[in-house]
């Protein structure tokens, strides 16, 4: 390459970059001309010295006045914008807030309608199927009702009335219209958990009757309720516990029941159509019970002096609430029946119940009701109960 032509190669790249620069340079030149066309003074609201001077609002402002909430809420919302965004030549800040303390909107009144309570389901213990529709009568769900009583497990019908905000026991005798229904089946008693087959057979009784009536129906996992049935039952199985205290005569005698019968109706036992006595609580549910070794129950008529080989105390575990306070209740109440008949308080293999022995079986109970607390099913609850039936 010659002189010449670097010589030329340096002169074009000279008046590329001074081309470039000079246009850079009008381009700010002109941007700042814009800036300073469009932009208008902010005043300095601190620096006023006549607040009361008038000034031109560039949009229109609502004022606040003695109208219904809606207004007065638009006005103060109206307000806010004003003093967190001024914009050049609006009215200074100090005279909206003047105007805001002039008047002091009324709370508005919430207009949202109530929305109905959460449908009762205990997701714990129970299987759930949901219909909804745009209002099934009642008796068109007697067939349906009727059937899941054979199925083997409680199910329950809870159904929300039109227009109602509360659910209610569904009864298909009753002239009320549907909007929507929880079936639930209960997972697990004291005859087992609930099977497969019980499951899938609620879940087609109410597809079907879905179809017949219109109704939109889901029908919750199976296999996760199957999952959660077995869970509940083995937990179940290792608190059911039935405790049994003994009186009995000492060596080969016997205990008279005149006497004993004498102390339970004392004691306000009650006795049953099965021919047992029990001790209630305020919801008439049983705490204890007494019971007679012979094979004849119980009766109102007891011939003075007729014997037995003993009675029985019997404590259901899961199914007390303050268990450990009715097990010393009936510990003391047996005690006093041995003291009355001249017998002994035994355990089930007839070895006599010291206050160790006793203080034994204590701790034992206080660790049962510790696991169902953690379980979620504390003992004499509304869902022990149902699992315990």
């Amino acid at each position: 390459m010659s002189d010449l032509q670097i010589s030329l190669l340096v002169i074009g790249a000279g008046i590329v970059v001074l081309v470039l620069a000079f246009n850079w340079f009008q381009e700010r030149r002109f941007r700042n001309q814009a800036n300073a066309a469009f932009q208008a003074p902010v005043a300095d609201v601190l620096m006023q010295r006549d607040a009361a001077a008038p000034a031109r609002d560039v949009h229109d402002r609502v004022e606040p006045a003695l109208g219904p909430a809606d207004d007065i809420e638009a006005a103060e919302r109206q307000m806010r914008v004003d003093t967190q965004s001024p914009r050049p030549g609006a009215a200074p800040v100090f005279a909206a807030e003047a105007a805001a303390r002039s008047v002091r909107p009324a709370p508005a009144v919430s207009s949202a309608p109530s929305q109905p309570a959460a449908a009762p389901y205990d997701e714990l213990i129970e299987y759930r199927i949901r219909l909804g529709s745009d209002g099934v009568q009642a008796n068109a769900l007697a067939d349906a009702y009727t059937t899941t009583r054979t199925l083997g497990k409680t199910v329950r019908w809870m159904g929300l009335p039109i227009g109602a905000a509360q659910w209610e026991d569904v009864q298909p005798w009753r002239d009320v219209h549907y909007q929507q229904l929880v079936v639930t089946m209960q997972l697990a008693d004291r005859n087992g958990a609930v099977l497969e087959e019980q499951l899938m057979s609620l879940c087609e009784l109410m597809q079907d009757m879905a179809q017949r009536h219109g109704l939109r129906v889901a029908c919750d996992d199976v296999v996760e309720a199957l999952e959660r049935a077995q869970a509940i039952d083995r937990f179940c199985v290792d608190v059911d516990v039935l405790i049994g205290l003994n009186v009995v005569a000492r060596g080969e005698g016997t205990v008279n029941l005149a006497r004993i019968i004498h102390q339970a109706e004392s004691g306000g036992m009650v006795l049953g159509m099965d021919g047992v006595f029990q001790l209630l609580d305020s919801r008439s549910e049983q705490l204890y019970a007494l019971c007679n070794h012979d094979a004849e129950p119980f009766t109102n008529e007891v011939v003075e002096g007729q014997m037995s080989q003993g009675v029985t105390l019997q404590f259901d575990v899961p199914r007390v609430p303050d268990g450990l306070k009715v097990f010393d209740g009936m510990v003391s109440f047996g005690r006093k029946l041995a003291n009355e008949v001249g017998g002994i308080l035994v355990d089930d293999n007839l070895r006599p119940l010291t206050d160790t022995g006793i203080e034994k079986i204590r701790t034992q109970l206080m660790q049962l009701y510790e696991r169902m607390e953690a379980r979620g099913v504390p003992s004499g609850s509304r869902r022990a109960l149902r699992l315990f039936s």
